[in-house]
């Protein structure tokens, strides 16, 4: 009995499993590679954009002339560049409403927060990207790991109705080899459940930050608007 114990090993029992545990585990290994792969990329498309965001609001609050800023911006287009996208949405929508004869400084105003706010809602979901496949996993993969686990021991007592003398050599394999089912759902679950949290707070925060600069763009525009139309009043 005892020999037969210590000769169980993990890939043993997997490759003992029925076809539809083994189903579920490799189901499982799946799930894991890709919950990995994406909080690889997730990590570092984050990364870059809370790096990106604050080396351009540096840029942005030290910047005296922002039609120069604005050239820059074009020149170096970076798709990670969350807040750099919205300055462009932003000041873009300001000169195109600028142009137009006649137009009120509060509708030019009242333009540029739409546009922003268009900016911010595809950065967000940009960032957002993967996301729920994560959750998916995270909540998903323990429940199949058990189904598993339930459907392998189910077969273990029906194994051991058959046999006239029930011993622990007999039923530990059929439920260890269940176990596994769970053990293995378990470890795609935690890390995404992990990553699901920490990268929905990071995008919490920097979606605060598009906001914040928005309201920081829309500001400075309105200051200058106002300057503008006071030195035509003056002018006349």
């Amino acid at each position: 009995m005892h020999s037969s114990l210590e000769q169980m090993t993990v890939w043993g029992l997997v490759s003992e499993a029925s076809l539809l545990v083994q189903a579920v585990m490799l189901s499982l290994v799946l799930a894991s590679l890709v919950s990995w792969y994406l909080i690889v990329q997730r990590s570092a498309v984050l990364r870059r954009s809370e790096r990106e965001a604050k080396a351009f609001l540096q840029r942005f609050r030290g910047s005296a002339e922002l039609a120069q800023l604005q050239r820059e911006c074009a020149a170096e287009a970076d798709q990670d560049a969350g807040v750099q996208q919205l300055f462009q949405a932003g000041y873009g929508e300001y000169l195109q409403l600028q142009r137009e004869p006649g137009i009120a400084a509060d509708a030019v105003i009242e333009g540029v927060e739409r546009s922003l706010l268009v900016a911010i809602a595809e950065q967000e979901e940009r960032l957002e990207k993967g996301l729920p496949l994560l959750a998916t996993v995270g909540s998903v993969s323990p429940y199949v790991g058990l189904f598993g686990t339930v459907w392998g021991i189910m077969n273990s007592f029906i194994g051991l109705s058959q046999v006239q003398q029930a011993t622990l050599s007999t039923v530990a394999p059929g439920i260890a080899e269940a176990l596994i089912a769970t053990a293995i759902g378990l470890f795609a679950a935690i890390p995404a459940v992990i990553a699901y949290n920490r990268f929905s707070a990071r995008v919490a925060g920097l979606g605060a930050r598009y906001y914040s600069f928005g309201n920081e763009l829309q500001g400075r525009l309105q200051r200058r608007l106002h300057s503008s139309a006071s030195r035509v009043a003056v002018a006349a």
